[in-house]
């Protein structure tokens, strides 16, 4: 296994379970939205707040396709996966999606965080629920694997996508 790929919801735990997973796996770990907060010198949120949405979304896929290319354990975006350039290039991937409910993924987020995508705690929720909507189809179409992570700890998501893969860790 060259790359795989986490896909889901903000809240689900990419971020979380990615670099507990490439440890087990001895690979690798990269979190894209920090990969571009490093490289750009700000937030997420404040790049979507100066530079619009259209404009992060073109570094989001740039910086996914990129880290794509290397192999090991990349977390991407919760929007990532809608961009047609990053949903071809996760056809040749192993892609796991965290799939978490609504009330587990706020719990996680927490109102204050106000997220990439969540920049306004007043409405979250219902952003929230918008979200997973809009992009549970999307997640599910890409998915090689799906791994519900809500109510679940870390380690608990990481011992079933070990098992999902087959592989010994």
């Amino acid at each position: 296994m060259s790359t795989l790929a986490l896909i889901g919801a903000p809240g689900a735990g990419k971020s979380t379970v990615g670099p507990l997973l490439a440890a087990r796996l001895g690979l690798d770990f990269v979190d894209v939205d920090q990969w571009i907060e490093a490289a750009q010198g700000r937030r997420v949120r404040d790049l979507f707040a100066a530079d619009g949405e259209a404009a992060f979304r073109a570094i989001e896929r740039d910086a996914t396709l990129t880290l794509l290319a290397r192999p090991g354990v990349v977390s991407l975006g919760g929007g990532a996966p809608l961009t047609p350039a990053v949903a071809e290039a996760l056809a040749s991937h192993t892609v796991v999606w965290l799939q978490v409910d609504a009330r587990h993924a706020l719990q996680r987020i927490g109102v204050d965080d106000g997220g990439s995508e969540l920049r306004a705690p007043v409405g979250l929720r219902g952003r929230l629920i918008a979200l997973l909507n809009e992009r549970t189809p999307v997640y599910r179409s890409l998915a090689t694997h799906t791994v519900d992570t809500s109510a679940r700890t870390p380690d608990a998501v990481v011992d079933d996508i070990v098992a999902l893969l087959g592989v010994a860790a």
